[in-house]
């Protein structure tokens, strides 16, 4: 179920059986040549969707904007600073607490957005205690970070399918899910483009990143992509999070 593709009645009606929802987050970024811009908001919302339902469960509109100031030397990024999608997160979680939800399952499909993610939630647990609502270190409202492609039976797959050229960014295994739902929009002629470059340490801004990895790739061989690996990932990952968000729910 799509929050919003529902009336305010049917979404309070779900609150007399749930007070969970899925929220997918995600980034508007470049990935690498043959990876589309949207990469890892559109994982991480359609992950998200097929999650709500096998757990017919509401599923929160996208933030598809997310830390990704390291990639803002290639062409089409978009980027949020760490503080405000700090506060988008809290508002977003805010805003549906208003109305009963306790519980809020993110689906995340950017690794850049781990440690802002988590000091999101840091800050609401945070003032929800000294508004003295939270009850000791159990606080009124929880919150759950699941990263896609981490279910153990979705990262064997990807092991699997793809070994370790499935590298750390643009990798095969996120183009491959993009190329399963979006057929129209698979990117042809990327055969030459050639090893990647290797993980030469970290970075600091968006021109040392460029600097180190021109086309973008860290360590992935995305031309080895394709829909039917993106179908199996998708589907593993779906099922993984389904299961990981009914415990959740059903949590005291």
């Amino acid at each position: 179920m799509l929050l919003h593709m529902m009336t305010w009645a049917e979404v309070e009606a779900y609150l007399e059986r749930s007070t969970a929802v899925i929220v997918p987050i995600g980034s508007t970024e470049q990935h690498g040549p043959n990876g589309l811009v949207g990469t890892d908001a559109l994982c991480g919302e359609y992950i998200a969707k097929a999650t709500g339902e096998r757990a017919d469960a509401i599923v929160a509109p996208v933030i598809n904007v997310g830390m990704a100031q390291h990639h803002m030397a290639f062409t089409g990024s978009m980027t949020l600073k760490p503080s405000t999608l700090i506060l988008v997160i809290k508002e977003w979680v805010e805003s549906l607490a208003h109305h009963g939800f306790d519980r809020f399952f993110f689906v995340n499909g950017h690794g850049g957005n781990i440690t802002t993610i988590n000091a999101a939630f840091q800050e609401l647990y945070t003032e929800q205690s000294r508004e003295g609502t939270g009850g000791g270190n159990r606080p009124d409202i929880a919150c759950e970070l699941r990263n896609w492609w981490q279910g153990p039976k979705t990262n064997a797959a990807i092991r699997r399918l793809f070994g370790n050229r499935d590298g750390m960014h643009a990798t095969n295994s996120e183009i491959s899910v993009t190329q399963y739902l979006f057929p129209d929009h698979v990117k042809a002629g990327t055969e030459a483009m050639g090893p990647p470059s290797g993980v030469r340490g970290g970075w600091t801004d968006a021109a040392d990143y460029r600097a180190k990895f021109p086309d973008g790739r860290i360590g992935s061989h995305p031309w080895e992509a394709n829909p039917e690996a993106g179908k199996e990932l998708y589907e593993l990952a779906a099922d993984e999070l389904a299961e990981l968000f009914t415990g959740f729910a059903a949590r005291e």
